[in-house]
């Protein structure tokens, strides 16, 4: 693939027309005036593949309850979790933990104050050590999105760019008195005006330097990515319950929704019985059902790889000791509406309101004369 040649000879007026815009319209967002290197990072991490407006009600909480790198790195896994509940993606909050563990361990509390030194932090990748480095530190280095990549593409009209040559263009383009403002200014622009469809060209800052709007082919650009092929998987949940609490399983450290609190699970197998299967589950956990297994509402859930289907059960058990709150199989019995400490799957959170509805439709018909 050839592309069009970097000139350099318009990137003065071009940075200029973009700074300014970028003062006078960036959206007031609450990590915008930050240059704390730790507040920074957290919002690039949380902003990683989540909508702005998502972000908005986590990231002032998160820094109340973390207000430094020393706070996150002493929190323990669940209390991190649960900050992040419902964020998604939650090997971001695991990775950042891990960081705030290493530069407490190998960088004395200090969180590295360049590009090298932030990519070695578990993690960080190339746009996130360049957002950080340039935002918080004032290094001239790119921070290279999927909103940049589109402008780029769009201000070279290129199809398909590279990653070496996104890497290079946006390098070169980078304000050197300004650079994190720069970057920002581009990820503005790509999320406000250069959006993927229906991009507001006349009011860009840059359009006169738009390869692909002179062109007419900035709908185009970039082209489309194949959309990788999504699994289809169904389980069925056990939602067993006692005294009005349900029994929570904290999940392994590795794999999908890794340390997070859910209900018993089982991938739907061909011919499955869902009700010898939650027997064999109950009998796992030492518990013995009684009265009948209801059937819970479906509640599918799409993951950036998965699309899955839960199906849940509730069942009513005896056993184990009373008033245990955990046993070897990493459990608690939690009461639905005091779940302080245990973090929930969005997918598992609706399983969970969706049981305490039914619970409060029996209480009501047993109510009536």
């Amino acid at each position: 693939m050839k592309y069009q040649k970097i000139d350099l000879t318009a990137t003065t007026r071009l940075r200029r027309a973009l700074l300014e815009y970028y003062d006078r319209a960036a959206r007031d967002l609450p990590w915008r005036l930050a240059t704390d290197p730790y507040r920074v990072l957290v919002s690039e991490v949380m902003l990683q593949q989540t909508r702005v407006e998502t972000v908005k009600s986590y990231y002032v909480p998160w820094l109340e309850q973390f207000p430094g790198i020393a706070e996150l790195a002493a929190a323990n896994d669940d209390e991190v979790m649960k900050a992040w509940e419902g964020l998604g993606y939650y090997r971001r909050a695991r990775n950042l933990h891990q960081s705030a563990r290493v530069v407490r361990e190998s960088h004395n509390g200090e969180i590295p104050s360049d590009y090298a030194g932030l990519r070695s932090l578990p993690g960080v990748g190339e746009y996130t050590a360049g957002a950080v480095a340039s935002i918080a530190f004032g290094e001239r280095v790119p921070a290279v999105d999927g909103n940049v990549r589109r402008v780029l593409a769009r201000l070279f009209d290129v199809s398909e760019p590279g990653t070496a040559w996104l890497r290079d263009t946006a390098a070169a383009l980078v304000d050197e008195s300004r650079p994190g403002d720069w970057n920002q200014a581009l990820m503005e622009l790509g999320a406000t005006l250069c959006t993927p469809r229906s991009p507001t060209c006349e009011a860009c800052p840059v359009a006169r330097w738009c390869a692909a709007r002179a062109l007419g082919t900035q709908a185009e650009r970039p082209m489309a990515k194949t959309s990788p092929h999504v699994k289809e998987s169904a389980y069925v949940l056990a939602v067993f319950h006692r005294d009005g609490r349900v029994l929570l399983a904290k999940r392994p450290p590795d794999g999908l929704l890794a340390g997070l609190w859910a209900f018993p699970e089982r991938p739907v197998l061909d011919g499955i019985d869902a009700a010898e299967v939650t027997a064999e589950m109950a009998a796992e956990w030492g518990l013995e059902p009684v009265g009948p297994q209801l059937r819970l509402p479906d509640c599918p859930h799409r993951f950036s790889h998965l699309n899955a289907v839960y199906m849940p059960w509730s069942i009513e058990v005896v056993g184990a000791p009373d008033g245990a709150e955990s046993n070897s199989h990493g459990a608690r019995w939690v009461r639905p509406d005091v779940r302080a400490g245990v973090a929930l799957p969005v997918a598992q959170r609706k399983v969970l309101d969706s049981w305490s509805d039914q619970q409060f439709t029996d209480q009501q018909l047993r109510r009536e004369p």
